[in-house]
């Protein structure tokens, strides 16, 4: 009967010590995330800042579009 407990005691203590090893695993890793934010924060900042301009675009595709309008209309009294 006393051997059913100690296996049953180390059954136990390899479990706690399996979980305390998988969370202080999990903990390190979410700190060393946790320490990469800034890097990540500045990076999606600069990523907003490059494509900024690229709201500009659709004015730019209207106004070519009447300026090619406009040429092929004196092209075509032109004879061309």
């Amino acid at each position: 009967m006393d051997t059913d407990w100690t296996i049953g005691y180390v059954i136990g203590g390899v479990v706690v010590l399996a979980v305390v090893v998988l969370v202080t695993a999990i903990l390190v890793l979410a700190k060393q995330i946790g320490d990469e934010e800034p890097k990540i924060n500045a990076a999606l900042e600069g990523a907003v800042r490059n494509t900024a301009p690229l709201a500009a675009l659709r004015a730019t595709i209207e106004h070519a579009t009447i300026i090619i309008a406009g040429l092929q209309r004196g092209r075509a009294r032109l004879g061309g």
